[in-house]
C-alpha cells in the first residue's frame, strides 16, 4: 500500500479543469482525435500526451454567471483555442484570420469575454457533449477535477499550431494508435488519458461515441486504491462506461 502521508505532506487542493476530445473523420476510416504533447518543463504531466484543456479561471466563471458547468465548458473552448488555434462552438463561424486574432488576445489575458465582444460571437456550448469527469482524490497535493467533453469538427480540414509554451506538438491520431504508442513507449500518458483512450477505442464511428456518451449516466470518477493479490491496483466504477476498470497503481505515473 502507499505510505501514509506525513505531517509535512501537502494539503489536498482541488483545481477545476476542463478538456475537449475533438474528433475528425473521413468515410471508411477510423476517427482521429486531436492531442497535444505537454512541455517537459511543466510541473504537471510533463512530456505527456493529453487532450487540449486546462484550468477553469475566475474569468470563465464570471462569463458563465457563476455556473460551474458552463464555466467549465467556456474553459474548454478557451483552452483549446489557446493551445491549438481551434475555436469551437463560436457563432457566427469564425474565419481563420479571426481565430488567429482571438488566440492572440487570449495569450494576453485568458479572458473570453472581450474576445466575444470584439468579434460579435456567442458560444453554443450545448455543442459540447459531456463525456466524463475525473477527480483522482486518493492522494494529497494538487488534484484536478476535470470535465471531459466531446466535439466533432467533421473532416477537420483546418491548419492548427501548438502554442509552443505549454505544448510543443499537436497531432491527430486514432484512439487505438495512441494506445499502441503508449504500449511501445512512444507516447507517455497519465492514468485518466489512458482510460479515456481505451473507452474511445471501442468506437469505429463518431456517432457511436456520441450516442454512448449521451446514454452513459454521468458520474464523478474517483479512482480508489485496492490491494489485489498483494499488488496495489487503482479501481474505477464498473458502470462508468470504461472497458478497463482496474489497473496497476503504477499507471498514475507517465508511461
Amino acid at each position: 500500500m502507499l505510505p501514509m502521508p506525513s505531517a509535512e505532506a501537502p494539503a489536498q487542493s482541488i483545481v477545476e479543469a476542463a478538456s475537449v476530445i475533438v474528433f475528425r473523420h473521413q468515410p471508411g476510416e477510423l476517427p482521429e482525435l486531436l492531442m497535444v504533447k505537454r512541455s517537459k518543463s511543466l510541473s504537471f504531466a510533463a512530456s505527456a500526451v493529453v487532450f487540449p484543456g486546462g484550468k477553469v479561471t475566475p474569468a470563465d466563471l464570471a462569463l458563465a454567471s457563476g455556473d460551474a458547468e458552463q464555466g467549465a465548458r467556456i474553459a474548454a473552448v478557451r483552452e483549446t483555442l489557446e493551445e491549438t488555434g481551434l475555436l469551437l462552438c463560436a457563432y457566427p463561424r469564425p474565419t481563420a484570420e479571426q481565430a488567429k486574432a482571438a488566440r492572440a488576445m487570449l495569450a494576453r489575458d485568458e479572458d473570453m469575454a472581450p474576445v466575444l465582444d470584439r468579434f460579435g460571437w456567442s458560444l453554443e456550448l450545448d455543442k459540447l457533449t459531456a463525456f466524463a469527469r475525473w477527480l483522482p482524490d486518493f492522494k494529497p497535493g494538487r488534484i484536478f477535477d476535470t470535465r471531459f467533453y466531446l466535439s466533432d469538427i467533421g473532416s477537420g480540414a483546418i491548419d492548427l499550431e501548438p502554442d509552443r509554451e505549454e505544448n510543443t506538438q499537436l497531432f491527430w491520431i486514432s484512439a487505438q494508435s495512441a494506445l499502441d504508442g503508449i504500449a511501445t513507449g512512444k507516447i507517455q500518458a497519465i492514468y485518466p488519458t489512458r482510460r479515456n483512450l481505451e473507452r474511445l477505442a471501442l468506437f469505429a464511428d463518431v456517432n457511436e461515441a456520441f450516442r454512448h456518451a449521451i446514454a452513459t449516466p454521468a458520474q464523478i470518477i474517483r479512482p480508489k486504491i485496492r490491494n489485489v493479490n498483494g499488488q496495489d491496483m487503482l479501481v474505477i466504477p464498473r458502470d462508468s462506461g470504461y472497458p478497463i476498470n482496474i489497473a496497476p497503481l503504477s499507471q498514475i505515473k507517465l508511461r
